[in-house]
């Protein structure tokens, strides 16, 4: 169903910088969220994924004032999350420009604001974003940036959320994130088979070979990586050249 597959750079914005940490933990600057965004999307990136990590109700004004200016200066769709917990955040961030969003901790407490953002804004424009960790009971799933464990397991929740209209489920494994190690393939196609939606694959991106197993051995519908774009291990240009060459259709 969802043939051509995506290329998503992420940009955890801290305080309007780029930052990227390993597990979640010891943050460093990666460069200005605009600049880099203006950069990906010329190098050919299909999409862009903006989390604000410690957003707050009392940011949300400066939160709009850096989507406004991303929106200015990329001409791709981009998602923007961190700290969404109602219609009128998400009214405000569309428009200002966004695309879409990408809800997380609010909705682990308030899962039926899923429905109302896709009753209110179309269930395209909805992406759930899921934090797990995987113990010796199976993935369990993380709020508020990883730091909080919660009682959710990471199938049933994506299958909820599905349910409830979320558009797509962005699922980062806590374990990879950082690592360079490759991606938790077996739970990515696990997800793939639960659910109808696109699952988007995030953490554990090393070398162009990780994304190509995300897509044949995880199925993912998209890949999401942050360091190795950041810091220049892997170009875009040159993933889309080789994916192609190993058959897999990119956009």
């Amino acid at each position: 169903m969802f043939l051509a597959k995506r290329i998503i750079p992420c940009l955890d914005v801290k305080d309007g910088r780029t930052v990227k940490g390993v597990n979640f933990e010891n943050l460093r600057d990666a460069g200005d969220i605009v600049e880099l965004a203006e950069r990906y999307s010329k190098e050919g990136a299909d999409e862009l994924v903006f989390l604000d990590i410690t957003a707050s109700c009392d940011k949300r004004k400066t939160m709009a004032e850096w989507v406004e200016r991303v929106a200015r200066a990329v001409n791709i769709p981009f998602t923007v999350g961190g700290g969404i917990s109602s219609e009128k955040d998400v009214e405000v961030l569309l428009r200002k420009g966004a695309d879409k969003v990408s809800v997380n901790s609010s909705v682990l407490t308030e899962p039926g604001l899923i429905n109302r953002l896709s009753e209110a804004f179309g269930r395209q424009c909805v992406v759930v974003a899921i934090d797990a960790k995987q113990g010796a009971d199976g993935w369990q799933v993380y709020s508020h940036g990883g730091r909080l464990a919660t009682e959710r397991e990471l199938f049933s929740w994506a299958r909820e959320a599905e349910e409830r209209g979320a558009g797509e489920i962005l699922f980062t494994s806590m374990d990879h994130d950082g690592t360079h190690q490759g991606f938790a393939c077996d739970a990515v196609a696990r997800l793939g088979e639960m659910v109808r939606v696109p699952v988007i694959a995030s953490g554990g991106a090393g070398c162009m070979e990780d994304f190509y197993d995300a897509f044949v051995r995880g199925q993912a519908d998209a890949v999401l990586a942050a360091g190795v774009f950041h810091f220049g291990q892997v170009g875009i240009p040159e993933l889309k050249c080789y994916l192609k060459e190993k058959g897999i259709v990119v956009r």
